[in-house]
Parts: structure tokens; sequence; C-alpha cells
């Protein structure tokens, strides 16, 4: 979907934007026995930014490059495979190792509300499979589509240049 370095920056912004909102809404959902009010999108939002920040980092340092990595070694073939197939490749992907990190951080957040550090395992191993199966369909149904068309409406094909063109000294 992206085609430069750039674009690649100002999409995962918008993506993770997108799922971190998603999986906080869900979480303290969660937490909160499923019981819907406005204090649970308000409580979702209070803990966006630190999990924004720590979502972004995760995914341009260690999600992005894994996800790459596996899909062109093990499910898709750059030039053979087809675009839609290489972005859901990449797209599953990444659910993995940012299920993972992040739900570790999920449990340290719940830590800084107990207190108790001996359930940082506990908590972090239970929320993997719950996160798993909300982050994958909110990934590839929700997420990934809005975030590629708002991408698309906001940054048209060829307008994010790779490197700013040199000015000419005259």
């Amino acid at each position: 979907m992206p085609t430069n370095k750039r674009e690649s920056l100002l999409f995962t912004v918008i993506m993770c934007f997108c799922m971190v909102l998603g999986m906080s809404i869900y979480n303290v959902l969660r937490v909160h026995g499923w019981a819907f009010s406005p204090s649970i999108i308000v409580e979702a939002w209070v803990g966006f930014p630190p999990a924004y920040i720590v979502a972004m980092l995760l995914d341009v340092l260690v999600a992005s490059r894994f996800a790459k990595w596996f899909a062109f070694r093990f499910i898709v073939t750059p030039g053979k495979s087809s675009p839609r197939a290489i972005t859901l490749a990449i797209s599953t992907t990444m659910v993995f190792p940012m299920v993972f990190f992040m739900s570790l951080y999920g449990a340290f957040e719940a830590v800084t509300h107990t207190g108790d550090l001996a359930a940082i395992p506990f908590i972090w191993l239970g929320n993997i499979p719950f996160n798993f199966v909300a982050a994958l369909p909110w990934n590839l149904l929700v997420a990934g589509p809005f975030s590629r068309w708002a991408f698309r409406k906001l940054f048209p094909l060829g307008t994010v240049l790779e490197e700013p063109a040199a000015e000419v000294a005259a």
C-alpha cells in the first residue's frame, strides 16, 4: 500500500491510531464486564496516549520488521503474489507480535492500579487470547480497510515523495 518510507510512516500513524483506540475501548469494556457507558470511552481515551506511543515504537522497531520478514519468507512472494494477498499476509502477521507485546503493556498498566507485580505474568498470559481474538478481525475488517481508505484520501498516490526535491541554486 505505501510506496516509500515516508508513506509507510504516515500509514503506520493512522493504522496504529485505529488499532490502539479500538483495542483500548475493547479492553476497558472487557475489564468493566462489557457494560458500555460514556465513562468507558473516557477511560480508554485517557489511557490512549501512552499506549499509542508504545504501540508506535513496537510497530516500527519490531512488529513490522517481523511481519514483513515472515510474510515474504513463508506466505507470499513479491512480484508473484497479488497486492491484496501481500496486504493480508502482512496485516495478519502484524497481529501476532503486537498482541504479544501490547498484552504485556496492558499487564503492566493493570499492575499500576493494583500494585501486585507478581500478577504480571498471569495477567499478560491471560490477556493474549482475548486480545488476539479481537485484534485479528479488528485489523482485517475495520482498522485496516479504514486506514488504507483514509491514507489514500489524505495522501493520493504520488503526493508523498521519498526525499524532498533539492532546491536549484541560481
